[in-house]
């Protein structure tokens, strides 16, 4: 499972016309998932990011409840080492990565997360304004 995880003082979630998440001052997460991704791998990915300390002052989510919008992004997993067409080979079928993006979420609340996501295989139109900008890659 990767996650690229950003500090932003917005970002949204746009499906058509309809706004389908939306935080202010928090974490932008965009999530993908291989193969060999299991609940377990999930449970660890969303203690990683509630837990990071990217945000003011060293401080996490989990210090200061600060919302996490999480985007599915399959791409994370696109190679592109073997010339200019990326191959998605080592990103999990929709029906694997689906339930597990989930389970990233239910954790991400469960843990006391203020959560918010995107909608799974639709077009998205992902905003945001980066903080800092911070960004770092989780790969687990």
């Amino acid at each position: 499972m990767r996650a690229v995880v950003q500090t932003v003082s917005r970002a949204r979630v746009t499906v058509g016309d309809e706004v389908v998440g939306e935080i202010g001052n928090g974490l932008l997460v965009l999530l993908g998932v291989t193969h060999a991704d299991t609940p377990q791998v999930a449970t660890t990915m969303a203690r990683k990011i509630h837990e990071l300390r990217i945000l003011d002052d060293e401080k996490s989510a989990a210090d200061t409840g600060a919302p996490i919008l999480v985007v599915s992004q399959f791409t994370l997993y696109g190679d592109a080492r073997k010339g200019r067409r990326p191959t998605w080979t080592a990103a999990a079928p929709a029906e694997q990565a689906e339930p597990l993006v989930s389970a990233v979420v239910e954790a991400l609340r469960q843990r006391g997360g203020t959560v918010e996501t995107g909608r799974f295989r639709t077009h998205m139109l992902v905003e945001s304004v980066n903080v800092g900008p911070r960004t770092l890659l989780l790969d687990l």
